[in-house]
C-alpha cells in the first residue's frame, strides 16, 4: 500500500510538474475542409496559468511516416500556412524551417510582458498536403490535441465544416483518445451531424493529461477533395539537381565559347621560342604563375655567367643543407620587371661588378612577398599572349557565379530546403575555381604555345642519338635548356638524359660532395633548388588557439508555456 500511494504521488508530482504551469479548461477548436485538397484550422484555449509565464507555443508536426493502405512506406510532409494569432504577438517559423525541420512552432507572447491566471488564445493556420487518397474513400486523419501538450485539458470541443454540397453520416467519423495507440473508439464525446457540419463536445467529466491525445477520423467521398499532386513529382521533390546542372552547361558552354583556346598543333622544336625566357615560358604552359617559372631564373643565371651556385653540407647532428648564390654581374639593362625584382630581391640594388654572397636560408619567411610580387608582374607582361575578351567575360562570370550563387541558395532554401541550399556552396566554389581557366590565347598566344608545346614535347621523349647531334652544334644545350625544363616541372627528367653523354656538369655550379659527375650535380642541384623553392615561398606562421566544449494522424505536436 505505502508503495503504490509513493507511485501514485510520483505520477502525479510528474505530471504537474510536466504541465508547465497552467491548465487547459477549454479548448475549441473548428476545421473548414475545402474542396480544393486544403483545410482551415481555427484553435481557441480557454487556459489558466498558476505561474507568472510569457505565454504559450504550439507545435504542429510537418514530417510523418505513413503506412498506406497498400501496406507501403511513405514519407509526408505537410504545409502550415497563413498562421494568425488575433490580438498577441507571436513568433512562426518561417517556409524554409518547416522544409528542415520535423515540426513548426508557433511561439506566442511578448519577451518583455508576463501574464497570470485566465487567459484566451486563438490560433488559425491553414494546412496542405495532409488528406490520405485511399480506396475506397479520402480519409480525413487530424489531432484534435496531439500528444505533445504539457498541459491537462478539462474539456475539448470540436467541429468539422465540409465543403458544399457534400453530404455524410455519423458513420463516416470516428474519435479516438487516451494514450498513443489505442485503437478503440472513444466513448468520452457526444458527437453529431447537421447540415454539413460534424460537432463534437467533451463529456463533463473528461480529462486528457500530457502524453494523451484526441484524434479524429473522417472517411470522405472519392474523388470530393482535389488531390494536389505537382505537375511533375521529380521537380518538387528534386528540381534543384535540375537547375545545378543547367548552371554547369552554362558555364561550360560560356567556358568553350570565351575561354577555351583554339586547338593548337605542337611544332617540333628543340629550342625555346626566340627571346622568351624560362619565367614566361613555364607560364604559357599552363596559364599560370608559379614558384617554378621564377625559380627557373637561377640556373637561367647561370648559364649566362650572371650568378654561380655552391651547394654548402650541413654542419652538425641537427644542421641542414644551405644553398650559397653569388652575384657576378648585373642583369642586362632590357631584362623584364618580373626578372628584376627577383634578382633585387635576392641581391639588393648593388650595381657594378661587385659580387655579392647570399645564403638562401635567410631568404626564410622574408622573401614571400618578392615573389608574390614577381609573380603579379609576371602574370601582367604575358597578357599581350591572350585575348581581351576572354579576360572580361572572366570577370564577369566570377561576379555571375556569386550573384547567382547567393540567389540560388536563397530561393532552394525557400523551396527545397537546406540541403538543397548548402548543395549550391560546393558548386559556386567549384565554378569560381574553374574561372582560373576561362583564359584565351590570341593568336601570337597560339604560336607561341605551338611552339612550347613541342619543346615541351622534345623534353619528355628526346632521344641520345639526337641529343648528342645538339652537343654537338652547341655545347652548352644542357645549360642554356635546363632552366626551361625546371619551368616545365621535367628537370630531373631531362638532366638524366644527359648523365651518360659524358657531359661535364655546369661550372657555375659546386658542390663539396665528393667526385662532382652528371648524376652528382642532379641530385645535387635538385636539392639545392627544391630547398631554395620552399624557403623562398615561405611565410611566418600564425598560432590561434579554440574550442569547444502519438496519436495517429497528421497534426502531431504540441504546446507548452513559456
Amino acid at each position: 500500500m505505502k508503495k503504490l500511494f509513493l507511485l501514485l504521488f510520483g505520477v502525479l508530482f510528474f505530471l504537474e510538474g510536466f504541465a508547465q504551469d497552467f491548465t487547459v479548461n477549454n479548448a475549441q477548436v473548428d476545421i473548414y475542409i475545402n474542396k480544393e485538397g486544403y483545410f482551415d484550422v481555427v484553435e481557441n484555449y480557454d487556459l489558466n496559468f498558476t505561474a507568472y509565464k510569457h505565454g504559450i507555443y504550439r507545435n504542429i508536426q510537418v514530417n510523418y511516416d505513413l503506412l498506406t493502405a497498400e501496406g507501403k512506406q511513405e514519407k509526408r510532409r505537410i504545409k502550415i500556412r497563413k498562421v494568425e494569432v488575433p490580438n498577441h504577438k507571436f513568433d512562426s517559423d518561417p517556409d524554409f524551417v518547416q522544409k528542415i525541420s520535423d515540426n513548426l512552432q508557433i511561439k506566442i507572447g511578448d519577451k518583455d510582458v508576463t501574464v497570470i491566471g485566465p487567459q484566451h488564445y486563438e490560433i488559425k493556420y491553414r494546412v496542405y498536403n495532409a488528406f490520405l487518397f485511399e480506396d475506397p474513400n479520402i480519409r480525413f486523419y487530424w489531432n484534435i490535441k496531439p500528444n505533445g501538450w504539457n498541459a491537462t485539458f478539462q474539456q475539448i470541443d470540436f467541429s468539422i465544416h465540409l465543403p458544399e454540397n457534400m453530404d455524410a453520416s455519423l458513420d463516416d467519423l470516428f474519435v479516438y483518445s487516451g494514450d498513443a495507440g489505442n485503437t478503440a473508439v472513444s466513448k468520452d464525446f457526444d458527437v453529431n451531424y447537421n447540415d454539413g457540419v460534424f460537432k463534437a463536445k467533451s463529456h463533463s467529466d473528461f480529462r486528457s493529461y500530457p502524453g494523451q491525445s484526441v484524434t479524429v477520423l473522417l472517411n470522405l467521398p472519392k474523388g470530393s477533395i482535389k488531390e494536389i499532386k505537382p505537375w511533375w513529382p521529380f521537380w518538387a521533390d528534386y528540381g534543384w539537381t535540375l537547375i545545378l546542372a543547367a548552371m554547369l552547361f552554362v558555364f561550360y558552354w560560356i567556358w568553350n565559347k570565351y575561354g577555351k583556346d583554339d586547338r593548337v598543333v605542337a611544332t617540333t622544336s628543340y629550342f625555346p621560342p626566340s627571346g622568351m625566357d624560362p619565367a614566361m615560358a613555364g607560364f604559357l604552359i599552363d596559364d599560370s604563375a608559379d614558384t617554378p617559372d621564377l625559380i627557373s631564373f637561377i640556373p637561367d643565371w647561370g648559364s649566362r655567367g650572371i650568378i654561380k651556385m655552391e651547394q654548402i653540407p650541413k654542419k652538425g647532428w641537427f644542421g641542414k643543407d644551405d644553398t650559397r648564390l653569388t652575384r657576378l654581374r648585373p642583369l642586362p639593362a632590357d631584362a623584364p620587371d618580373y626578372e628584376v625584382k627577383i634578382f633585387k630581391g635576392l641581391f639588393g640594388n648593388t650595381k657594378g661588378t661587385d659580387e655579392k654572397e647570399i645564403l638562401v636560408s635567410s631568404l626564410k619567411d622574408t622573401f614571400y612577398t618578392t615573389m608574390a610580387s614577381a609573380k603579379k608582374m609576371l602574370k601582367d607582361k604575358a597578357q599581350i599572349y591572350y585575348d581581351k575578351q576572354a579576360k572580361k567575360m572572366q570577370t564577369k562570370t566570377v561576379v555571375g557565379v556569386l550573384l547567382i550563387g547567393v540567389l540560388m541558395f536563397l530561393v532552394f532554401l525557400f523551396t527545397w530546403g537546406l540541403w538543397a541550399a548548402l548543395a549550391v556552396i560546393p558548386l559556386a566554389i567549384f565554378l569560381l575555381f574553374m574561372t582560373v581557366y576561362m583564359v584565351k590565347k590570341n593568336s601570337k598566344g597560339n604560336e607561341v604555345f605551338s611552339e612550347l608545346k613541342g619543346f615541351k614535347n622534345f623534353i619528355k621523349i628526346a632521344e641520345e642519338n639526337k641529343l648528342k647531334m645538339l652537343l654537338k652544334d652547341s655545347p652548352s644545350y644542357f645549360e642554356t635548356t635546363m632552366g626551361y625544363a625546371l619551368a616545365f616541372g621535367l628537370f630531373d627528367q631531362w638532366a638524366k638524359k644527359f648523365e651518360a653523354l659524358n657531359l661535364q656538369p655546369p661550372s657555375w655550379y659546386t658542390s663539396s660532395a665528393g667526385a662532382f659527375t652528371m648524376h652528382n650535380f642532379t641530385n645535387s642541384f635538385s636539392d639545392s633548388i627544391s630547398s631554395a623553392q620552399s624557403t623562398m615561398v615561405s611565410s611566418p606562421s600564425s598560432s590561434g588557439s579554440g574550442g569547444g566544449s502519438s496519436g495517429g494522424g497528421f497534426g502531431g505536436g504540441g504546446g507548452g508555456s513559456w
